[in-house]
């Protein structure tokens, strides 16, 4: 089956170019060109993958990033003429998975989609025998669904929230680098530094935490890294 792309940018010409470089790869793209649009198609349809421009007519990138997030997982690339560390470091914080600085180049950009499609698909393959559900004090992980819950409460987490988490806690009293958990994690071609763990660390804690600065899932080790302990 043909992975669906949603294309967002106000740029006409932007967007034609981008729908004609990934259909020659056999990807079914649908356009929208501004954010209003955007979150409309993404309520009513799946999208294996969303690029989507940072300024946006009617509503912003970072405001429908945030907005999707509230709702779905699913992988979405920010496209940003901002080459500014902190429009990067925001898209992440936002729930953006990865973001490419315009002008870019479209074979990196479809490495990078096509890098984000094969994790999320490994991420979704699972041998049918295996126990598909971690319990940890009052935190449930379903990860064939891919569902989070604390108590009866459903948590929305991100598809790298959700990774970031699993690895953590399948693997108690292994304390995790920044850089171990970016390549295990992003892998080893994700092109972003170490920061982008210590955002998703601090997402998650918000989601998942009663308190965030007294952690009882994710403990900081300082200097180190990140670990979970029984």
């Amino acid at each position: 089956m043909a992975n669906k792309v949603l294309v967002v940018d106000d740029e006409k010409l932007i967007v034609k170019g981008i729908r004609f470089s990934l259909e020659q790869d056999s990807m079914e793209v649908d356009c929208a060109y501004d954010g209003e649009e955007a979150l409309e198609k993404v309520h009513k349809q799946e999208y294996d993958i969303v690029l989507l421009d940072l300024m946006l007519p009617k509503v912003d990138g970072l405001e429908v990033c945030q907005q999707i997030r509230e709702f779905s997982d699913v992988p979405i690339i920010m496209l940003t003429a901002k080459s500014d560390d902190m429009d990067k470091i925001m898209g992440l914080e936002y729930g953006a998975d990865d973001y490419i600085t315009k002008p870019f180049n479209i074979l990196e950009l479809k490495a990078r989609i096509k890098a984000i499609l094969r994790r999320n698909n490994r991420s979704h393959r699972k041998e049918e025998e295996k126990d598909t559900r971690i319990h940890v004090r009052d935190l449930t992980m379903d990860t064939e669904s891919r569902r989070v819950f604390l108590g009866d409460r459903e948590v929305n987490l991100t598809a790298k929230e959700f990774d970031l988490l699993e690895l953590i806690l399948t693997n108690p009293g292994k304390v995790y680098s920044r850089e171990q958990l970016l390549n295990l994690v992003w892998g080893f071609e994700y092109p972003g530094d170490v920061r982008t763990v210590d955002v998703h660390v601090r997402r998650l804690r918000e989601k998942i935490e009663t308190n965030p600065s007294d952690p009882h899932y994710v403990y900081t080790k300082w200097g180190v890294g990140y670990f979970y302990k029984n």
